[in-house]
């Protein structure tokens, strides 16, 4: 992965197949001129920037069809947002202009450069000249897709023109010359121009390089200026009028890209009628886990009015699942990139299928109320319906997002009780004889403290609020209609948090620590 400058400005370059495999024809972006390719099946190089100037026979990968697509899908995810094409044809290369193509030899021929995954030249991709990069399938895994693809995503930037991306201690002393990121599971997230290989989430960065802390490198800039194409054309408008694209009646299906960091795609939802919404928010992946994705999903929801309704930002998953329930009207719902606690939202770009389902209900109200009474939580429901109901379920939650069935009605029982020593959300689920579901608003109560807490908020406050923390944490305030106003994180001992500017009324601070989870009712004077 290492890169070098050009020295010589023009040269002969001979590439000729070795040999000729039925392989996938592959494109991501055939509109494109500008053009990448991934050459699998084995190439002659002749070239004086290589091997000191003594022929390569780079042979081909051992790679099965499934392989190299899913190679080909990673890599196009990575460019995704840029109008260029990502092609496993030979015949697209060729007749796309020689300053605005690069061919990435993926080929287990790596002997003659030891010690690296794969090796190129930096700014390559306009000299002309067809002088190739190279991935070394054999060091990869070996023939591990997922490495062979963040190797040429990684190969074709400083084709591209970029350097490599670093980590610095805080006193500004290099710690990895290839950042290798934050973070484990689905939103483990490092650049791409670093080490990749054992992150799941992947992006362009605007950070540092290995020549000091303060060189920083903006990806995004370079790849779109320097390169001779930018971005892709805007698929969906981001104004909440009525040049929003309007989704389907009933069921819809649509496919989108975030193509940069100030991108949002809005779209416009009409009710006749009250009626149940559910939206799925996925970013492409390639399996389990949103495997390959580049993008972490925010949706944000507005009434015709242009008010913020509600925001659905996951804190540990890179998809959004939204279930609600909407009066008549017009409502816009925005999906936008977002950045996580291992990312920022600069390299939050890329594609995404967003479906969903909406009906209309013969329930017409399922409104609930509560309160603490004897050490205990109880709940009471009233619900008007033209039809029987099927079934009544209470829901509960500890963060206000992620609900999970508690207890089923079974009679025609409106009330309910539990000892919960939690801080709990609850709402209803009704499901009417024709599976048709609506919810109720969705209430907080306070649990019954049996435990040594973690954390001590102070919640009548008027500037700032205090917190004594047992452990690190972050958090989240939102306002009384569980609108997200900022979030953060903090650390073991007295913070404050500063509430200057907002206005009086009803809050909830929402803290993830280590070991305990609260939600405070704050009440802002």
């Amino acid at each position: 992965m290492k890169n070098f400058t050009k020295s010589i400005l023009v040269i002969l370059i001979t590439l000729s197949a070795s040999c000729a495999f039925a392989l996938p024809k592959l494109n991501s972006l055939t509109s494109a001129t500008a053009t990448i390719f991934l050459d699998f099946d084995g190439q002659t190089v002749s070239s004086a920037y290589w091997n000191g100037g003594n022929k390569l026979f780079c042979v081909a990968p051992s790679l099965t069809d499934a392989q190299i697509t899913e190679i080909f899908q990673r890599v196009s995810e990575d460019y995704r947002p840029f109008n260029v094409n990502i092609t496993t044809d030979s015949t697209k290369f060729l007749s796309a202009p020689l300053t605005r193509r690069i061919r990435i030899i993926i080929t287990p021929t790596s002997s003659w450069k030891p010690n690296v995954g794969g090796i190129s030249f930096v700014g390559s991709f306009t000299w002309g000249d067809d002088t190739p990069g190279f991935v070394f399938s054999d060091r990869l895994g070996p023939n591990n897709a997922k490495f062979i693809a963040e190797c040429c995503s990684h190969e074709s930037g400083h084709t591209l023109g970029l350097s490599h991306q670093s980590k610095y201690n805080t006193d500004c002393t290099l710690a990895e010359t290839y950042s290798t990121g934050n973070g484990t599971g689905e939103i483990g997230w490092a650049p791409i121009m670093g080490n990749s290989y054992n992150r799941n989430m992947t992006g362009w960065n605007n950070g540092p390089t290995p020549y000091g802390c303060a060189n920083t490198q903006d990806n995004l800039s370079i790849i779109t200026n320097a390169n001779g194409f930018g971005y892709r054309t805007d698929d969906y408008a981001d104004s909440l009028d009525a040049n929003s694209y309007t989704l389907s009646s009933t069921s819809f299906s649509n496919d989108g890209i975030i193509t940069t960091n100030n991108d949002k795609d809005v779209f416009r939802i009409q009710f006749t009628q009250s009626s149940t919404l559910h939206i799925d928010a996925t970013p492409y992946s390639n399996g389990v886990g949103n495997s390959g994705s580049n993008l972490d999903i925010k949706l944000l929801l507005y009434n015709e009015s242009k008010q913020l309704i509600r925001t659905y930002d996951p804190l540990t998953s890179l998809s959004v699942s939204l279930d609600t329930t909407l009066k008549t009207g017009v409502y816009y719902l925005a999906l936008d990139g977002t950045g996580n606690v291992n990312a920022n939202n600069y390299s939050s770009i890329g594609s995404y299928t967003i479906t969903g389902f909406r009906s209309a209900l013969p329930i017409t109200k399922v409104s609930l109320s509560g309160s603490l009474v004897k050490n205990a939580h109880q709940l009471n429901w009233d619900i008007i319906t033209d039809e029987p109901l099927q079934k009544l379920e209470i829901e509960s939650s500890l963060n206000g997002e992620t609900f999970n069935k508690m207890s089923t009605i079974t009679d025609n029982a409106k009330v309910f009780s539990c000892a919960p020593t939690d801080n709990k959300f609850y709402r209803l689920k009704a499901t009417s004889i024709y599976n048709q579901i609506m919810y109720s608003n969705v209430i907080y109560l306070k649990g019954i403290e049996n435990k040594i807490k973690a954390f001590t908020i102070g919640n009548f406050v008027s500037d700032k609020i205090s917190l004594t923390a047992n452990e690190n944490y972050q958090y989240k305030l939102m306002d009384n209609y569980g609108r997200v106003l900022e979030m953060g994180s903090g650390y073991k001992g007295n913070q404050q948090i500063n509430m200057i500017g907002k206005s009086a009324g009803i809050y909830f601070l929402q803290i993830f620590g280590t070991t305990q989870k609260m939600t405070e009712r704050i009440v802002k004077q």
